[in-house]
């Protein structure tokens, strides 16, 4: 199997330096997924997000939601038949938690949630339909928060949801809460409830007014905002109207920092964003259903826009910045370190696509290693399921390398020596044994490549391997793997994601 763009020479064993001496602690919540299969997924996942398009017109008190423009902008009972108060949130929450999994849960801020379950399209078409198809939905319920909730009042009071969440959620992981999800795209999502989109004004006050009401029942829990949709809301907010040039992301940062010295309590934990690339081969968008061979290798490469200076995707995003690197991550976090020090970066939703082509692996493993690298706090792959065997074996490169609950270590360590082109190598020690290293080799070309890592540091006795492959994913094939002392050698194999065990 052979990509067009990327087979490139590997005669010479690059010596690639891994210097366990300089550690970075890498945040364990990179390793998520969103609405999590855990039949078929679960051992390695760390976080499980609840979160879509279905969950912004969601009424917890009957479990009604409305499809927004995904299906005929429709009330029903997707989300639930059961009219058990939360009974939607709680199938969620306790088999994450059980799984030893933190939860990310969406708290409905747009104003309006399904007032019933009819599934008979389009709400449109009942006059009056604000009024009648939708219960107003409040940040505050003035006076006691109950349980059960008052279901004949008329309204739906979000502190109340989040103050019944505190009381059955299990204490075993962290339970955190998203100011809605993705506002950015209502006017078009959601256009019975906002006809058009919202201004930078008007979510900054919804995510103020709504976050100090989570704060207010569950002070400890962690608050993630904006949740916009990519690249044109986290810049533009898709082109509000009151824009005018400013970059949406520093003028939220400031308005939630000054909201902060103003309350006297920091109400914005975690700034979320969702990433979904652009990057384009074969004239096909990586995303899409499609493994062309200039797809493919677009994919491969395409990671590399989360942080590379040196690298020009082919997009409309690369494009729009006169034909320069994206560089994502750096990009978010100096407007962090800018505008609101000291808060955490998320991506709760990311796919790169090729979920059964070996190019889904190579860029899936990649994304992990980068986002552990480059200190994100939390991740979440939005549509990974068994289904998708190579995004599924790339994650577990990471979450699960030999299919019996071994994963990567948490103390990232620097790597030089690598060609971001051709390979990309991580490694990291075990805070909770020293004596431990893993390390994943990724070879992005279509032969194979002989590899030496030079351990500075660490001296090991003992190595195993195990190689994602295109024929070999659904259990990685044992990799041949040698070391002496302070280096390992092996050859990657084409296109292959290889994790390494190393033990004193």
């Amino acid at each position: 199997m052979i990509f067009s763009l990327l087979v490139l020479s590997a005669s010479a064993a690059p010596t690639i330096v891994i210097d366990a001496s300089d550690v970075r602690p890498i945040s364990p919540f990179i390793y998520g997924i969103n609405n999590p299969d855990w039949k078929g997924i679960g051992r390695g996942v760390t976080l499980a997000r609840q979160g879509g398009n279905r969950m912004t017109a969601y009424n917890w008190e009957t479990n009604a939601s409305n499809a927004g423009n995904d299906y005929h902008h429709q009330n029903d009972n997707y989300l639930g038949a059961s009219n058990e108060p939360g009974w939607t949130v709680s199938n969620f929450l306790r088999p994450a938690q059980s799984h030893g999994a933190a939860a990310i849960l969406t708290v409905p801020t747009a104003g309006y949630v399904a007032a019933d379950k009819n599934g008979d399209g389009d709400v449109a078409k009942t006059p009056n339909y604000l009024s009648v198809r939708f219960l107003k939905s409040y940040a505050h319920k003035p006076g006691r928060l109950t349980y059960p909730p008052n279901t004949k009042d008329r309204a739906v009071y979000q502190d109340e949801f989040v103050a019944w969440v505190e009381k059955i959620k299990s204490n075993r992981t962290p339970v955190w809460f998203s100011l809605d999800n993705e506002p950015d795209l209502w006017g078009s999502t959601h256009q019975r409830i906002w006809p058009k989109n919202p201004t930078y004004a008007q979510i900054i006050a919804n995510n103020v007014e709504f976050a100090m009401a989570i704060k207010r029942v569950a002070p400890k829990a962690l608050v993630f905002g904006p949740a916009n949709y990519g690249w044109q809301g986290f810049r533009r907010f898709q082109d509000a109207a009151d824009a005018n040039g400013r970059d949406f992301l520093n003028t939220y940062l400031d308005a939630l920092h000054q909201a902060e010295r103003k309350g006297r309590r920091r109400l914005l934990d975690v700034l979320d964003v969702h990433w979904y690339p652009e990057a384009r081969g074969d004239n096909v968008r990586i995303t899409d259903n499609n493994d062309k061979p200039g797809t493919a290798a677009a994919r491969i490469q395409a990671p590399r826009s989360l942080w590379d200076p040196t690298y020009v995707e082919t997009s409309w995003i690369a494009d729009s910045l006169g034909k320069k690197p994206i560089e994502l991550l750096p990009r978010i976090q100096t407007q962090i370190a800018q505008h609101y020090p000291g808060t955490k970066f998320a991506i709760t939703e990311y796919n790169y696509g090729g979920g059964n082509h070996i190019s889904g692996a190579v860029a899936q493993a990649d994304v992990l290693g980068i986002f552990g690298r480059y200190g994100l706090f939390a991740a979440c792959n939005w549509g990974l399921n068994p289904r998708d065997q190579m995004m599924l074996a790339g994650f577990d490169a990471f979450a699960d390398f030999d299919r019996h609950g071994s994963r990567f270590g948490d103390l990232g360590l620097k790597v030089t020596g690598t060609n971001a082109e051709a390979n990309s190598v991580y490694a990291a020690l075990d805070s909770k044994n020293r004596r431990r290293m893993t390390i994943v080799a990724i070879n992005k070309t279509g032969v194979p490549m002989p590899l030496t890592l030079s351990l500075r540091g660490f001296r090991a006795r003992n190595v195993r391997a195990f190689a994602v492959t295109s024929d070999a994913y659904r259990t990685p094939r044992a990799a041949s793997a040698r070391v002496k002392t302070s280096v390992v050698t092996l050859t990657a194999a084409p296109f292959s994601v290889t994790t390494l065990e190393l033990s004193k």
